[in-house]
């Protein structure tokens, strides 16, 4: 069996280490392992190029479209951990597209690495299995509001959003593209009870104009209430590019 991975050029898997650009690891040295297909289409998705192949008519504002064969390569989950761990680093976020829809592969993977701590960033639609949850630390859930152009009924799942409010390793990444998205954000955290700490806002944003931009009207909204900010670290290092 074979993970599905994204490309950092043609057939050459997006794993690198690198400094994690966003969230409550911000700034720690990890290993990433990007997946490739996603069940979800943001408009802005800054990984396009790991879902929005020719063919697929979901909408993005570039209007590209990928070619999958370049885009994708398959790799056994005993080659992937040992790329993983010739990285030589103690902490591993596995992102994608979406990292769960290959949640029973990831687990044999994660079985076969040395002692690693591992975060999964993930849209929250999807529950992991018992299999893999116990081998990870940390989630970085990042649920899509209206903005992003996904339809509610498919993006913001009730009982998935009760699991993660429930759930001390789960932080809450949500998107903000203006001010108005906080209305959005306040609703869905008091409706399902999130602790303000485990909440982050995020600039939306692929340069650092823009986000710099953007968080000097979202720091006041983070002292207003209560919650964390935070940058996009990779943006400013090295600018929107793969395998960074």
């Amino acid at each position: 069996m074979s993970l599905v991975l994204a490309t950092q050029a043609p057939g050459e898997p997006e794993i690198f280490a690198s400094v994690q650009g966003e969230g409550p690891s911000a700034g720690m040295p990890v290993a990433f392992l990007r997946l490739s297909r996603c069940n979800l289409a943001c408009v802005w998705c800054d990984t396009a190029y790991t879902w929005h192949f020719e063919g697929d008519n979901r909408p993005h504002r570039s209007g590209e479209s990928f070619d999958r064969k370049a885009n994708q390569v398959e790799l056994g989950e005993a080659e992937v951990a040992a790329r993983v761990a010739a990285l030589g680093q103690k902490r591993l976020v596995i992102t994608g597209g979406e990292p769960l829809m290959q949640a029973g592969k990831l687990a044999t993977m994660l079985g076969n690495l040395p002692d690693m701590q591992v975060e999964i960033e993930t849209n929250g639609t999807i529950d992991p299995p018992a299999r893999l949850d116990i081998r990870v630390d940390q989630y970085n859930v990042s649920p899509k509001l209206a903005h992003s152009g996904n339809p509610a009924d498919l993006a913001l799942k009730p009982d998935m959003l009760d699991r993660w409010a429930t759930d001390e390793r789960a932080f809450l990444k949500f998107v903000i593209a203006e001010p108005g998205d906080l209305d959005e954000v306040r609703t869905l955290v008091d409706t399902h009870m999130v602790p303000a700490s485990r909440v982050f806002l995020m600039p939306e944003g692929t340069d650092s104009e823009t986000l710099r931009q953007r968080e000097k009207w979202l720091a006041p909204l983070c002292l207003e209430y209560g919650f964390r900010m935070t940058d996009r670290l990779h943006i400013h290092l090295f600018g929107d590019t793969r395998g960074t």
